[in-house]
């Protein structure tokens, strides 16, 4: 530990990650199957899909249109939703190994933030059951019964900023970084770590 003054913190993202799954995709089925919404609604949300994926827009434009399917549906509901999305998916789905880790560095006195990219008005009912330090995730506000992001996408170097934001002058070191995408995050970490779609877990050595 460098100093007793500065915050060790390990940094978890979620999707892809100690999550096996996307929830954006995964929570959207949910919602479809609840909503009963019709083809046509699924078909236009794909085209946004594959319109992210291009990168013809950037990921705060995407995410506000492809979760124009939360359209008047008020925060109290999606996170109805999500606890009973969550409820099935945690902790049956997510990566044991990084389940372990994670609890081996709370036991070192290792601060425990999830990040993600994902909503927080679906997301936040994830950390009433999976107990962690801090999270942060896509901050949204519900205006004219739309989601509109606050701010942007926590997504690259908007991670570092959050972070920053929250300590807020204080020192604090990245022990450890995981992730599925070789994102910023990784760079700022002592040790990273690269999880592959099978859930295996690799050394992660800088962008090349």
């Amino acid at each position: 530990m460098e100093s007793e003054n500065t915050h060790q913190i390990a940094v978890f993202d979620i999707n892809g990650t100690l999550y096996q799954k996307s929830s954006k995709e995964e929570f959207f089925k949910y919602i479809c199957f609840k909503k009963d919404y019709k083809l046509l609604n699924i078909l236009q949300l794909v085209i946004f899909k594959l319109i992210g994926k291009a990168r013809l827009i950037n990921q705060t434009e995407f995410k506000e249109n492809f979760f124009n399917y939360l359209d008047n549906l008020p925060p109290q509901k999606v996170q109805k939703y999500a606890r009973e999305y969550w409820s099935i998916e945690f902790p049956q789905y997510f990566n044991k190994k990084l389940m372990n880790r994670v609890e081996e560095l709370k036991k070192e006195g290792v601060q425990i933030i999830c990040i993600s990219g994902g909503l927080d008005v679906y997301m936040k009912p994830l950390f009433e059951d999976f107990k962690v330090d801090h999270h942060f995730c896509t901050q949204t506000t519900y205006t004219k019964n739309t989601y509109k992001i606050k701010g942007e996408a926590c997504k690259g170097k908007e991670k570092i900023k959050r972070l920053n934001e929250h300590f807020n002058g204080k020192k604090y070191n990245i022990v450890e970084a995981y992730s599925d995408d070789p994102e910023d995050i990784l760079d700022h970490a002592d040790r990273a770590f690269l999880v592959s779609s099978e859930g295996s877990i690799s050394p992660y050595n800088g962008k090349k």
